[in-house]
């Protein structure tokens, strides 16, 4: 990890193993349709209203900061991603999941229900015209399908047992767990991540996710004590 010359405007841009493989490919396969943005690196708590030098220098400490350069490693950055509000949104939206209990053994059929709050300013949970699923760690699951939406879901079939994140797109999420204890070596289970995000609201929510050889042997995994 390095930190960027912050004296000029720098965009650093690096594929992952998967990006690199698809641009390999030469046949249009890769193929960028979204990005995102995060702060990071922003302590905000460093903004001064009482700058000596006068309120137009309240940012300065903030824009003065070293930006860590772009990696591929998801549990390192990116962890505060940046939404964009639909116009005269005032209160900021948030998902809810229905059966986001994070432990699962392994052959395991589960579906995911997100629900979004504060849609077009009501408190009252909505669903958006359609989500992104992304699992941190594609082994963990058989089947990933975004089921409606715009797009309908896909089957991503039988996963290898080389690590990769893979994204769906749906209302709702079916998942199988992975049908073989192969991966998990001397574990009793593995963990990662599942991360929600709406696609109307950009809201955005992720939960631990935690597959087990055996459901009544969690002594491998360190289970969130709020889930």
């Amino acid at each position: 990890m390095g930190y960027l010359d912050n004296s000029s405007i720098t965009i650093d841009a690096i594929l992952t193993k998967k990006g690199r493989e698809l641009l390999a490919r030469n046949d249009q396969s890769f193929n960028i349709t979204h990005f995102a943005l995060a702060d990071d690196e922003i302590d905000y708590g460093l903004f001064n209203e009482n700058h000596p030098n006068g309120t137009q220098y309240s940012g300065e400490a903030i824009e003065n900061m070293n930006l860590i350069e772009a990696i591929p490693d998801e549990s390192n950055i990116m962890k505060h991603k940046l939404i964009t509000l639909n116009p005269g949104t005032s209160i900021i939206p948030y998902i809810t999941l229905d059966n986001a209990n994070p432990i699962k053994s392994i052959g395991t059929n589960i579906t995911l229900s997100p629900t979004t709050h504060n849609l077009n300013n009501s408190a009252t949970g909505q669903s958006e015209s359609f989500y992104l699923f992304r699992i941190a760690d594609g082994r963990l699951v058989n089947n990933f399908i975004g089921n409606g939406g715009s797009s309908g879901g896909q089957n991503f079939g039988t996963v290898p047992t080389t690590p990769f994140s893979m994204t769906s797109q749906g209302t709702t999420l079916s998942i199988q767990t992975v049908l073989t204890n192969a991966i998990f070596g001397q574990n009793s289970g593995l963990i990662t991540t599942i991360t929600v995000t709406g696609g109307d609201t950009g809201a955005s929510m992720t939960i631990p996710f935690i597959v087990t050889v055996n459901p009544n042997d969690t002594g491998a995994t360190a289970v969130p004590s709020n889930y």
